[in-house]
């Protein structure tokens, strides 16, 4: 291949605002240790849904809609019908009928309509059948530099970063032989060589070269960086944190540059004509899909009206208020899973009160475990730490035991895994480790300690004592800066007063084993870690006899007879664990003996409901958490549960707006009293953080499920960690995955996740929720293009109104045309 000469000349123009506004469109990527689910579609919600996804699938051929046939098998069920149609054409004033739309879902899929990189034109000429694809290699090629180039410890020898991520890319080209040998590409390293040293240069000068049009400059830069999206996303996280921390990071701009490089270099004699013809196609590529998908739209909206019309009428549906002031109140997270179990805990049971929190229990903390070297975030991605929690209660000595004692383990598998020791390691201690080897995939022992009590033994962790230690910046905190922090954490929750005699906060995790992704079955909330620590951290705070004095000043008054008690539920098998009963007061040991008793039986009504989703055919309860617990550790098991799958709908309102209802597992519960709320500060939090994160996990299983290829992170089984915590990969090579794997989402035979925008209820005044609206951009965004559903109910009146751009309409499911 013949590419034309690189010349090297000065720019001509600045580019940097098209770069900016292509690197905003990439969504960040968490690392493996603190995975949480993010909306990949982040940095497109100023445009209207059907028009950003338009312009996805015109840049990189990616869907965000269901194939056809599947909304014809939903309508075929009976999951949305005619009747349904109706009511979205009506509410989107789109033209045709419903005989239209459903002709439409019963034909073919139309021809992709993606605009072709110069990468995809050199493949044209190309033998696919015995040679490797340009789209491949140059994939290939920056991945495996980025791996190197981001490693954070599993690799033995890693670049030097010193100078950035695009001159060490230059550096490794400059000698790399592998575009000739692998794909025929004379005078690679020449041609390198001869790059402007700086990446906005190359910028500059390599969209001079290839002539692309100013007013595709954006979406050309775009389509760049979707093509190596997981490293991207990699980038865009690294950012994400600097200017969190009011930095800034410019790796995301060091990609495009690497990547439009790829781009000049294919450019010759051969791709020269094609090219410009392709480009003279981009402007109107986005209509052109717009245009055929506008009716599949229509399919996705009646399914989502169907879903909404079912929700909608049972929180409106008179409900019993409960007889008697509760013996307990259990906080439990807002997250789906903790739906099932609220309900099992509630049935038939007035003596205990459920209601839902972000499971951070408003505790803005990093948290240092005992002999960690750093602090790592326990709260919601999109706000700063403003505390920091340690281990107390263990002696210093114990830290430093424990640290050497993970350096020895360290230095163990590495000796493990070197490659020069590999054979010996076997030959020495294989007899010996073949037993726990053996142990451990029959799920007898548990391959892999919990990373919070790592280099423990189970008596020094029960010496742990995570508390608030002061701010995150080192400092001390004043006795009614604490309390401030408690009245925040209260108010938020809706728990001022009527106190009952044990308040426990219920955070929550997940348990299983040979699991990359296992982060992101916890808490959410918690940056991806599990809500014990800030479970244990709130509860101490609020035993603290001076914090409990302010309170009372703050018009928060605490009877001496409630103790707060902090615990975990074991999503996996629905256990329970309560912390810290060495600290229960005599008095209340009959209460913690009842509520005992209450968790157990409820564990056993969640797990029976969760059984069939598992397809568990245990006949006993001792036999169905028996079945449970080994999948929690069985090394083969790629489903040890279903995490937030099927989630659809956020219902902020008390919880007796939701007692009497089967949500199945399908809904964030946020409680919240409007008339408790004088200046709405606490409505307009809600919708800022809780919302926002309910609607990036929605999003990213609706994304990982339309589209996994692209989205998600495929099959799980071949996954490979890269970069000690960075992602994985699928198999060996390729762009970092991001998303969810197929297996979360698909159990085999059928997708488990039905793809629904999140349909978000809320109980207070609409004037109230429109001025958090009208403050906020990111919601009116989320609002008003789309991106999710939001209505306001009055169980009183029996109403249930929807939010669209022009205002207020009424929602009446039975009353629908």
């Amino acid at each position: 291949m013949n590419a034309e000469p690189i010349r090297s000349t000065p720019p001509l123009r600045d580019f940097r605002d098209d770069i900016d506004r292509a690197c905003a469109r990439i969504a960040p990527s968490w690392p493996l240790d603190q995975l949480i689910a993010v909306n990949p579609f982040w940095g497109w919600i100023e445009k209207p849904l059907a028009q950003a996804a338009a312009q996805l699938e015109a840049s990189m051929g990616s869907r965000l809609l269901m194939p056809r046939a599947w909304y014809r098998e939903q309508l075929d069920a009976g999951r949305f019908s005619a009747r349904h149609l109706r009511a979205a054409i009506e509410l989107l004033a789109a033209d045709g009928t419903p005989e239209d739309v459903i002709a439409r879902i019963s034909s073919a899929e139309p021809a992709p309509a993606r605009r072709a990189l110069l990468a995809d034109l050199a493949d044209a000429r190309r033998d696919e059948i015995h040679q490797m694809r340009w789209t491949e290699f140059v994939t290939h090629h920056v991945s495996q530099l980025c791996a190197s180039y981001f490693d954070a410890g599993q690799a033995q020898l890693r670049p030097d970063r010193a100078a950035g991520l695009y001159p060490t890319w230059l550096d490794h080209a400059a000698r790399d032989h592998s575009p000739w040998l692998l794909m025929g590409l004379a005078g690679f390293r020449s041609r390198v060589r001869n790059l402007p040293a700086d990446p906005h240069a190359l910028i500059a000068q390599g969209v001079e070269a290839l002539g692309i049009p100013e007013a595709q400059l954006e979406r050309y830069f775009t389509a760049l960086l979707l093509s190596i999206n997981g490293w991207a996303a990699w980038c865009a996280y690294l950012r994400w944190q600097a200017r969190l921390a009011g930095a800034d990071d410019d790796h995301i701009v060091h990609l495009l540059a690497i990547r439009l490089a790829w781009e000049w270099i294919l450019h010759d004699g051969r791709t020269s004509e094609r090219w410009r013809s392709s480009l003279e196609q981009w402007p109107a590529a986005e209509e052109r899909v717009k245009e055929a998908h506008a009716r599949d739209w229509l399919a996705q909206e009646a399914l989502e009206i169907a879903y909404q019309e079912r929700v909608a009428s049972g929180l409106v549906a008179r409900a019993a208020q409960p007889a008697a002031p509760p013996q307990v109140q259990a906080v439990f997270c807002i997250d789906v899973r903790s739906e099932v179990f609220r309900r099992a805990l509630e049935s038939g049971n007035d003596s205990v009160q459920t209601l839902g929190f972000a499971g951070f229990f408003g505790m803005f903390i990093d948290y240092r475990p005992l002999g960690a070297p750093a602090a790592r975030p326990h709260l919601p991605a999109l706000f700063p730490p403003r505390l920091r929690a340690a281990d107390t209660g263990a002696p210093q000595s114990l830290g430093h035991r424990r640290e050497r004692r993970l350096q020895a383990q360290g230095a163990w598998k590495h000796f493990k895994t070197a490659p020069t020791s590999c054979f010996s390691f076997v030959e020495a201690i294989g007899p010996m480790y073949a037993a726990k080897l053996a142990a451990d995939g029959l799920g007898r022992t548990r391959p892999a300690g919990l990373p919070d009590r790592a280099g423990l033994t189970p008596e020094e962790n029960a010496l742990r004592k995570p508390r608030l230690v002061g701010a995150a910046d080192g400092s001390a905190l004043s006795t009614g800066q604490r309390a401030m922090a408690a009245a925040g954490a209260l108010r938020a929750m809706g728990l001022t007063r009527g106190f009952a005699r044990l308040v426990v906060f219920v955070g929550h995790g997940s348990q299983s084993v040979n699991n990359p992704s296992a982060a992101g079955l916890d808490c959410g909330a918690c940056c991806g870690q599990t809500g014990e620590v800030n479970a244990r951290v709130a509860a101490a705070l609020l035993h603290e006899p001076g914090v409990r004095c302010e309170l009372a000043a703050l018009g928060i008054e605490i009877p001496a007879t409630t103790h707060f008690l902090p615990a975990l539920h074991n999503t996996t098998t629905d256990e329970v664990a309560l912390f810290d009963l060495d600290e229960l007061p005599p008095t209340h040991g009959d209460d913690v003996r009842a509520l005992q008793g209450w968790l157990q039986a409820a564990g056993e009504r969640a797990r029976a409901e969760r059984a069939a989703g598992l397809s568990i055919a245990a006949s006993g309860r001792d036999e169905l958490l028996h079945s449970m617990t080994r999948r929690a550790r069985d090394w083969s098991q790629v489903r040890p549960e279903w995490g937030l799958a099927n989630c659809a709908a956020f219902v902020v309102a008390p919880r007796e707006r939701t007692r009497h209802i089967d949500l199945a597992g399908r809904a964030f519960l946020h409680d919240y009293r409007w008339q408790d709320d004088a200046d709405f500060s606490i409505l307009e939090l809600i919708m800022t953080a809780p919302m926002v994160v309910a609607h990036w996990i929605n999003m990213q299983y609706y994304a990982s499920t339309v589209d996994n290829s692209r989205w998600g992170s495929g099959n799980k089984v071949l996954h490979n960690i890269v970069g000690a915590r960075i992602g994985v990969f699928e198999g060996n090579g390729g762009d970092l995955r991001i998303g969810l794997p197929m297996q979360s989402v698909h159990d085999g035979r059928r997708f488990v996740h039905e793809p629904l925008r999140l349909s978000v209820f809320i109980e207070a005044p609409r004037p109230a929720i429109d001025a958090v609206i009208a403050k906020h951009g990111l919601v009116r965004q989320l609002v008003e293009n789309r991106w999710l559903h939001l209505f306001q109910f009055d169980p009183h009146e029996g109403t249930v109104h929807r939010r669209m751009p022009a205002g207020w309409r009424e929602f009446a499911p039975s009353a629908m045309p």
